[in-house]
């Protein structure tokens, strides 16, 4: 990937965060979230984990066939990654890379507890800020970012 690609996809991951905004996101918000998660994945028959959370609470969580007790360290690492740096998992690490550098060690941090990995989302209240993570792990990082953002989507063209 040039430079040039980098920083444009970058750009790109940078507009959605911005445009994925909710108006609310409450406990029953984030069940309908996971469960349009699970439909979509269930529908593509992908091997995908799903976590949903709200504030530090996890308040959805489903594994499909074909996933390991490794994706959920998955899902927790990029999670890590979206609460300490206020943004996807995925803008992390594409940005760390388009500069051509390691994320955990451009940081200090340990693999074993941080991914700047595609697939966490951080779940933005207008007016409040981040109040919880969207996370799928089980797929190539760009596709596992491009579900969350898909159902994300959904998710607030229906609650609208």
């Amino acid at each position: 990937m040039t430079a040039e690609d980098a920083a444009a996809l970058v750009a790109e991951i940078e507009e959605v965060e911005r445009e994925l905004v909710l108006t609310r996101f409450t406990h029953d918000d984030a069940w309908r979230l996971g469960c349009l998660l699970v439909e979509l994945a269930t529908d593509r028959d992908l091997p995908v984990t799903i976590d949903i959370r709200r504030g530090t609470q996890q308040v959805f969580h489903a594994a499909r066939e074909g996933t390991t007790p490794d994706n959920d360290s998955w899902v927790e690492r990029k999670v890590r990654v979206v609460y300490r740096f206020g943004a996807s998992s995925y803008l992390v690490g594409r940005r760390a890379a388009a500069k051509g550098r390691d994320f955990n060690d451009a940081h200090q941090l340990p693999l074993q507890e941080y991914a700047a990995h595609g697939g966490a989302f951080p779940i933005r209240v207008d007016g409040v800020g981040i109040v919880g993570v969207a996370t799928v792990s089980g797929l190539a990082q760009g596709d596992d970012h491009a579900l969350v953002v898909e159902a994300l989507r959904a998710f607030a063209a229906s609650s609208a």
